[in-house]
């Protein structure tokens, strides 16, 4: 029998086996708990798993073993090689959501209160921008969005503004590709007690570990390249900081009652399992396509941290183990052109979401930043001729002749 204590030497291993513990009845795979609630062989059991004197599950809203395993194995890779201050491996805890959104509602909820104020920067995804900007403020959080790029503009309005407690970052950001310096922003933050939180859905934790560079909070959509299949919608928020992760947060998380569900969990441990191969072809296509389109006549602009023209090269290339596998083009002729591209397609998907295995293109003004006022957009770089990319794992060849028949 497997025991729980091997040390993994790559982190493909522990995409396949972290998280894992053997089951009851020695199934291979954990199976899907479809329990909404739990027994207790007495009435003491209950009242002390109720108390937390007795670890145990009560009700699928407070967790489920399904979801523990997804949960465990998300931590795992999160902190993967990663030491903590004493030079010891990094504890994490991991809360799995129904979504993407529900994790961050999570995130700000917890850590904001009337009067507070959330920093965060230009080109985000659309939801986030959307919740920062209309869902927080009726509730007395007011959002401050800046151009993070620039570290002496970020310290600036720091000390300007002494309610900002959360500094949220999503690098890289959505649509633009736009990369951030983590560990600069996150030494800035800490200076003034503001604690730091990062979307890491585009890189994966195979690609970046924001824990090495010292946020408090890392959140994912794991419907995304975690789930790798496009088959569950779900969510997660990781944290460092353990008694407030398996206490408030974890209060906030049950009341808001954003829990995610056994068969989702079960879908998005299977599909960890294959993240760092799955990733590396991602990675390996998403490369050759920038390539071919920086040179295609009918683009203006590719947006792709692999490519030494975008600006944030040099960032991905010290917080990333690879640029990625997303990116997104500008179309010369705009909206129209960008338009004709998409509507050309004929293996490639026309699909908003991304991290699948399939290629899939969407039109970030008129689909995921659509409800972003125009003017806005395009103060982020999000043009009416851009296209948004997820760069699928299917063959090169393919791929390329897809796009390059589709721009014609």
């Amino acid at each position: 029998m497997q025991g729980n204590d091997f040390q993994y030497a790559g982190f493909g291993s522990a995409a396949v086996h972290a998280g894992h513990t053997i089951d009851p009845n020695y199934a291979h795979l954990t199976p899907i708990y479809a329990s909404s609630t739990y027994v207790f062989d007495e009435a003491e059991q209950g009242m002390r798993r109720f108390s937390g004197q007795e670890k145990g599950y009560i009700y699928s809203r407070w967790g489920n073993p399904s979801i523990a395993e997804a949960e465990d194995k998300i931590a795992a890779l999160e902190s993967f090689g990663v030491t903590d201050d004493k030079g010891q491996p990094l504890q994490l805890k991991a809360i799995l959501h129904s979504s993407g959104m529900a994790a961050l509602s999570t995130l700000m909820i917890s850590n904001l209160q009337k009067g507070d104020q959330v920093l965060t920067h230009f080109s985000l995804y659309g939801g986030t921008q959307e919740l920062v900007e209309k869902v927080l403020p009726p509730l007395g959080i007011e959002p401050v969005l800046a151009d993070l790029l620039d570290l002496t503009i970020a310290e600036s309005i720091i000390k300007s503004n002494p309610a900002i407690k959360l500094l949220h970052l999503e690098t890289p950001a959505n649509p633009t590709l736009n990369c951030v310096d983590i560990e600069s922003l996150t030494y800035l933050a800490h200076r003034y007690n503001i604690i730091v939180s990062c979307d890491n859905t585009f890189a994966t934790p195979y690609l970046q570990q924001p824990f090495r560079f010292g946020v408090d909070y890392v959140m994912h959509s794991t419907t995304k390249f975690l789930n790798g299949h496009g088959t569950a919608i779900g969510g997660v928020l990781v944290g460092k900081d353990m008694e407030r992760m398996s206490g408030h947060i974890t209060k906030v998380h049950r009341l808001l009652g954003g829990n995610s569900n056994p068969f989702d969990a079960f879908l998005l441990s299977l599909g960890m399992k294959t993240l760092e191969v799955r990733m590396d072809k991602h990675c390996h296509n998403a490369m050759e396509v920038a390539n071919f389109l920086e040179v295609h006549p009918a683009i203006s602009k590719v947006n792709y941290l692999g490519l030494s023209a975008h600006p944030d090269h040099h960032t991905a290339l010290r917080q990333m183990r690879h640029p990625g596998a997303m990116l997104s083009f500008e179309m010369k002729d705009g909206l129209e052109a960008a338009k004709k591209c998409i509507d050309q397609l004929k293996m490639c998907i026309r699909a908003v979401s991304l991290g699948t295995c399939d290629t899939l293109l969407c039109h970030p003004a008129s689909m995921t930043h659509y409800s972003v006022p125009k003017e806005k957009r395009e103060l982020y770089g999000i043009t009416d001729g851009l296209i948004r990319m997820s760069v699928g794992i299917e063959n090169i060849q393919d791929i390329i002749g897809d796009l390059e028949q589709a721009l014609r």
